[in-house]
């Protein structure tokens, strides 16, 4: 029996030999970095307090620990998944139109694709929300569960909503070059005027939700200014020093709360929508992201061994947004009914054990995901094995999962 080592090394030499010469590995590097950051970052900066019957409610060590804040800052990279999603849509609409494809056909098969992960995860949800309690899980545990679930998922709808708008971005790119993305900058900024200046009391509450294309539509609008080529280094350079320095300012200045996720208890937030610190995190992300595309393209093409991760990593991409918190919660939940108190786990997150205890529980959250994984894949691809009525079932176990988030969270 071959070493596992040799092993995993003879399967990475076998995926680089097979990878065409034409792939941009380091597109997929950047991506595989996003998308590995959301479920650590939820993992770190999530927990749960638990109650004397066992019911586990979420919790944020950034409550107790403020000064951890910038842990958000480094796994907050949003912004750079959506501007290797800007820049992967541009490309993958150019092929579709050499193929004769329409506009409609090449976002009706993107939203497909995404949709599909999205539905199988509700849908088993949607049997979940009814089954748990008879098995003795708390109901205040299973609308915890279901909060949990819904927090990646609703990325997915804005995703959906600025990948329909690529060809809105294409023209803005063709006519206003940089200003296409300057501009949402500028809208941002005032509304986060409106509702954060002197006469905010003033101001609809409402007025927020403005943010919400604009701000994550910037990073998606540099993706499409980066494939058609107008986003070179020197425009990077002048994205991650201006970011950094507006990032600065907003903090320092003007008291922006310093954390990128919502911490409960805390009424203003950058994320939900969006603030001008969203944006200016992004862009020194992104601008760092594109000053690094070919020095990391020439690591991944030189080294199989993390090249094979990357690859995993793209494949699984979908399986890791839609699960990993139900992977978190395998763990969670019987742990707070068999073991009861569990530091790092059903614990307040409120010390430095806390934080020892959890990243030794990584680990263990990761391999409940693989193992989640195996089973959800199929979802991810095409549902030809399943019939209509099956598929049917599954709309109505996502509508009514949909229903019950909606009323929870």
């Amino acid at each position: 029996m071959a070493h596992p080592l040799t092993a995993l090394r003879r399967a990475a030499h076998e995926v680089d030999a097979r990878t065409p010469a034409h792939r941009d590995r380091a597109l997929d590097g950047l991506r595989a970095l996003a998308l590995l950051a959301v479920p650590l970052g939820h993992w770190m900066l999530g927990g749960f307090t638990r109650d004397p019957d066992g019911t586990l409610h979420n919790a944020s060590p950034l409550s107790a620990l403020g000064g951890f804040a910038p842990v958000s800052w480094v796994l907050q990279m949003l912004g750079v998944f959506f501007l290797v999603g800007g820049y992967s849509s541009v490309r993958s609409l150019d092929r579709a139109r050499a193929r004769g494809t329409t506009y409609g056909g090449w976002l009706r098969a993107r939203t497909v694709r995404l949709l599909r992960p999205v539905l199988g995860v509700t849908a088993v949800w949607a049997v979940l929300i009814p089954v748990l309690p008879r098995l003795g899980v708390p109901a205040g545990t299973v609308r915890t569960g279901a909060t949990l679930v819904v927090q990646p998922l609703w990325y997915i709808a804005v995703y959906l909503g600025v990948t329909a708008l690529t060809s809105v971005c294409l023209a803005a790119a063709r006519r206003l070059g940089a200003w296409s993305a300057g501009l949402l900058v500028a809208v941002v900024a005032v509304v986060d005027a409106l509702r954060y200046g002197p006469w905010a009391e003033a101001v609809p509450s409402w007025v927020g939700l403005v943010n919400i294309l604009p701000g994550w539509l910037f990073g998606y609008q540099l993706g499409v200014l980066w494939a058609r080529g107008r986003l070179d280094r020197r425009a990077a350079r002048v994205l991650l020093g201006g970011g950094a320095v507006l990032f600065a300012a907003l903090l320092l200045v003007f008291h922006y709360p310093a954390s990128m996720v919502g911490v409960p208890g805390v009424e203003r937030t950058n994320s939900h929508p969006p603030s001008l610190l969203v944006l200016a995190l992004a862009a020194a992300q992104c601008g760092a992201a594109v000053l690094l595309r070919e020095r990391l393209g020439r690591l991944l093409n030189r080294r199989p061994l993390l090249w094979l991760p990357v690859v995993v990593v793209n494949l699984s991409a979908m399986t890791v947004f839609c699960w990993h918190q139900t992977a978190m919660l395998a763990v969670a939940v019987p742990g707070a009914a068999g073991l009861g108190a569990v530091p790092g786990l059903t614990t307040a997150p409120d010390s430095l054990v806390w934080v020892a205890a959890r990243l030794a529980l990584l680990p263990l959250f990761a391999a409940a995901l693989v193992g989640i994984g195996w089973f959800a894949r199929r979802f991810d691809a095409p549902w030809t094995a399943l019939s209509r009525p099956w598929k049917a079932v599954a709309g109505a176990g996502a509508a009514l999962f949909t229903a019950y988030a909606l009323g929870v969270v």
